[in-house]
């Protein structure tokens, strides 16, 4: 059976930075360790005013089309996920197929596009999407590119604003990958919840406490969905475990829950038992609540155990290496996480070719989906390739007032004339609006 998975890869991050211990901090009137031990970030990007989801996604999407040498001949289906969407009728990857299009000889007229929204899910179903048009024999030898594109912007003074970011991942998904082969097996958890949502409107309504229990039930329910299908997994099969990042405090709590489950009836729980007891199993209790009570007990002792912090180190804190300092970039976080994993690999020089990942993907709402991929050989060249240093490090480092003027520019509320704060060179820009009210853009080389 022909291998389908992820091609390439390539990240445009907001141009701007905010540091969140030493400017943002201060002025909230808290302790810069809430910041970065509780949420376990250093500082958030933001776009520039000429800079939004078209531009970030077309961008990422752009530097990866040169990298591969490919043309829009190449390109026969471009799907869009965000749920920064500006427009209820016109998909953003038509915005984006005209600016590509301004810079390549051809066009994308014969491309199939289309928007995706899931919340944060929407990323990893477009690549389902793409998998299942090549698997379907459809995409007659061409390729599809996913684009997850957000401005992760919260109201001013929500619990939720140091975890704002702004980026886009753009992947190209195609049979005989250079990076990752994409499982047939898949795991669900899913439910109707109102734990995050945008009625309406531009900024988010967040139960926060509501969020972490839903993120958690759903990425339980998926685990044991896929392990339906897959068999039973265990901590050892997997040599890096992407989850959805909306900020890494979060991935803390879905790993030690996705440890304790995979280890149970293994040697490890055995090897626990003397120091923290045998995992608590629901037909020895009454009742659920005290069943769930003592899973919450044992694992709050498993978080103490060498056994696990190992693991730890080693399979979950690679992910988190950009989300600690880009934010939550919404549709695009479970991608980066997976692209930190592979560039921590990549610098200590592991032999990963023929080796597993198992991904978790979230979405508000509520949806989980876990699925896994084995790394194929050249994937050292396809992520090398991508400059996340460098763009990290290119950024502008704005003060708490300018991100104030940021955060207003980007409020679809106000109008406000700011200066950019960053020159534009080789890359998309926003140029303001047309006669129908659509948003403009063109190529500044």
């Amino acid at each position: 059976m022909t291998a389908v998975g992820i091609d390439a890869i390539e990240i445009w991050t907001g141009k701007l930075r905010l540091d969140l211990p030493n400017t943002f901090a201060p002025e909230m009137g808290e302790d810069p360790e809430k910041y970065t031990k509780g949420l376990g970030l250093e500082s958030s990007s933001f776009p520039d005013v000429y800079e939004d989801i078209v531009t970030m996604g077309a961008n990422a999407a752009k530097r990866l089309m040169d990298r591969k040498g490919l043309t829009p001949d190449d390109i026969g289906r471009i799907d869009v996920a965000t749920e920064s969407a500006f427009d209820n009728s016109k998909p953003v990857s038509t915005y984006i197929a005209g600016c590509l299009e301004q810079v390549y000889d051809g066009d994308f007229h014969h491309a199939n596009k289309g928007e995706r929204k899931f919340a944060c899910l929407a990323g990893t179903q477009s690549i389902d999407d793409a998998y299942n048009w090549i698997k379907a024999g459809r995409n007659r030898g061409r390729a599809a590119l996913v684009i997850a594109t957000d401005t992760a912007l919260y109201e001013r003074d929500d619990p939720g604003e140091a975890t704002q970011g702004a980026g886009a991942v753009a992947m190209l998904i195609t049979e005989n990958p250079s990076i990752v082969e994409l499982s047939t097996e898949q795991g669900y958890g899913s439910a109707d919840e109102t734990d995050f949502l945008k009625p309406n409107q531009q900024f988010p309504s967040v139960d926060g406490k509501r969020s972490v229990q839903v993120y958690l039930a759903r990425m339980r329910e998926a685990l044991e969905d896929y392990e339906s299908v897959s068999g039973d997994t265990h901590p050892d099969d997997f040599e890096y475990v992407p989850f959805h990042t909306p900020f890494p405090g979060m991935v803390r709590k879905a790993a030690v829950l996705g440890y304790r489950h995979t280890s149970r009836d293994t040697e490890i729980e055995e090897e626990l038992t003397d120091e923290i007891g045998r995992q608590p199993r629901e037909a020895d209790f009454e009742s659920r609540e005290e069943y769930t009570e003592a899973i919450r007990d044992y694992m709050d002792d498993l978080k103490g155990m060498d056994q696990y912090r190992e693991w730890y180190a080693e399979t979950i804190e690679p992910t988190l290496s950009i989300s600690r300092n880009v934010g939550n970039w919404y549709t695009g976080s479970v991608h980066i996480a997976r692209l930190s994993a592979l560039r921590h690999a990549l610098e200590r020089g592991e032999e990963l070719a023929g080796k597993q990942m198992l991904v978790g993907s979230y979405g508000s709402g509520a949806q989980a989906e876990i699925h896994a991929e084995t790394i194929v050989d050249g994937w050292t060249e396809h992520v090398e390739a991508v400059e996340v240093e460098d763009q990290l490090a290119r950024r502008y480092d704005i003060s708490f007032d300018e991100y104030e003027l940021v955060h207003d520019v980007h409020n679809h509320e106000k109008e406000v004339d700011v200066e950019a704060f960053t020159t534009p060179e080789a890359e998309f820009v926003f140029t303001g609006w047309g006669r129908m009210n659509e948003r403009r853009y063109e190529y500044v080389e």
